[in-house]
C-alpha cells in the first residue's frame, strides 16, 4: 500500500518545487495546500531529510535542497514515461476516441448516412470527424485514419483501397421530364454543364472535356456553365435541374438509388484513374478501433 501513497507524494514535490510554492501545486493537483504539505512531509520522513530548505516564516518562495534540486530531472522524466504508458494502455482498448480526416463531400454523400452502423457496432468508440479538402498532417493533427482521394501513394501513410470510382453525366428526373432531348452525349450541347472545380488538384481526374472525348462528341463547348468547388454541391445543384453534372459514382450512389438523380447514356463507361484508400501511419496500425474503423470501411466498400 506505501507505493501509491509515495507516488502521489512525489507528484506534490514535483510540482511544489517547480512552481516554488505548496498554494500553486495544490490549484494544478486539485487539492489543498495543506495536503500537498502532509504529502511532501511523509515523503520527507520516508527519505530521511529534508527536500526543501526550511528558513524565516517570512521566505516567499520554496526553494529545493541540492539532492531534491539533482532529482527533479529524474522524477520528471519518470512522470513523462508514465503518462506515455497510461496512454498505450488507453490505445489498446476499442473504446475511446477515435480522430478521422475526410473530405466534406465524402463526409456528407457516403460516410455520415452510413455512420450509424459503425456506432451500433462499437459503440464504445467516438469518431471526431475532420472535414478538409487539403491534405492534413497525421502528426501534428494528431489523426489516427483517413480516407483520401487518389493514385494510392502518399509519403509516411499506409494506403489500403477501399473503392473504384465511375465518372459519368446525370440529371435531375424533373428535366428529363421537362422534355430535354437527351438521347445521346452530342445533345449536351444545348445543355448547361455543372464542373467540379474541387477536383482540379487531380491531374488525373477526368473533366467535361476528358469525358467527352472518351464519348467520342465533338461539339460540346465546355468554357460555359456552372462551376462549384464541391462534389456535394455539384450534385446537388443537378438534383435541383440547374444542369447535367459530370458525377462521381461513389458520392451520386445514394442519390441514384433514391431516384434524387439519373444516370445519362450508361453504355458509355469510364472508370476514373483514381480512387479512395483508408490511410493511416504504420506505427498505429494495430490500434484496435483503428482497425475496427478500417475494417468496418472496407466492409461498407465491398457494399
Amino acid at each position: 500500500m506505501k507505493a501509491p501513497i509515495h507516488l502521489n507524494a512525489l507528484r506534490a514535490f514535483e510540482a511544489s518545487a517547480r512552481h516554488q510554492s505548496f498554494s500553486a501545486a495544490a490549484a494544478e493537483l486539485n487539492v489543498t495546500p495543506a495536503a500537498v504539505g502532509q504529502l511532501v512531509r511523509t515523503l520527507e520522513d520516508w527519505l530521511g531529510s529534508p527536500l526543501f530548505v526550511r528558513g524565516t516564516s517570512g521566505r516567499a518562495r520554496l526553494v529545493a535542497t541540492e539532492a531534491a534540486q539533482l532529482a527533479l530531472p529524474d522524477l520528471r522524466a519518470g512522470f513523462d514515461r508514465l503518462s506515455v504508458g497510461l496512454e498505450r494502455l488507453k490505445e489498446g482498448s476499442a473504446s475511446g476516441v477515435l480522430t478521422v480526416t475526410v473530405s466534406p463531400a465524402f463526409a456528407a454523400k457516403w460516410l455520415l448516412p452510413r455512420i450509424e452502423r459503425f456506432h451500433a457496432a462499437w459503440p464504445d468508440t467516438d469518431l471526431r470527424l475532420e472535414t478538409s479538402l487539403k491534405p492534413v498532417d497525421f502528426i501534428t493533427q494528431r489523426i489516427d485514419i483517413g480516407v483520401r482521394y487518389g493514385t494510392g501513394s502518399w509519403p509516411g501513410l499506409v494506403a489500403d483501397k477501399l473503392m473504384d470510382e465511375e465518372v459519368f453525366p446525370v440529371c435531375s428526373p424533373g428535366l428529363m421530364r421537362a422534355g430535354r432531348r437527351l438521347k445521346s452525349p452530342d445533345d449536351l450541347a444545348h445543355e448547361t454543364l455543372i464542373h467540379d472545380l474541387s477536383m482540379d488538384s487531380h491531374a488525373d481526374f477526368p473533366s467535361w472535356d476528358v469525358w467527352l472525348k472518351k464519348a467520342g462528341v465533338s461539339g460540346v463547348s465546355t468554357k460555359r456553365g456552372t462551376r462549384i468547388n464541391s462534389s456535394a454541391a455539384v450534385l446537388q445543384a443537378a438534383i435541383d435541374g440547374q444542369g447535367i453534372a459530370l458525377a462521381r459514382s461513389v458520392m451520386a450512389r445514394d442519390d441514384l438509388a433514391a431516384g434524387r438523380l439519373v444516370r445519362l447514356f450508361p453504355k458509355i463507361e469510364f472508370v476514373s484513374a483514381l480512387a479512395y484508400f483508408a490511410v493511416y501511419r504504420a506505427e498505429r496500425a494495430n490500434l484496435p478501433r483503428l482497425v475496427a474503423f478500417r475494417d468496418w470501411l472496407i466492409s461498407e466498400a465491398e457494399k
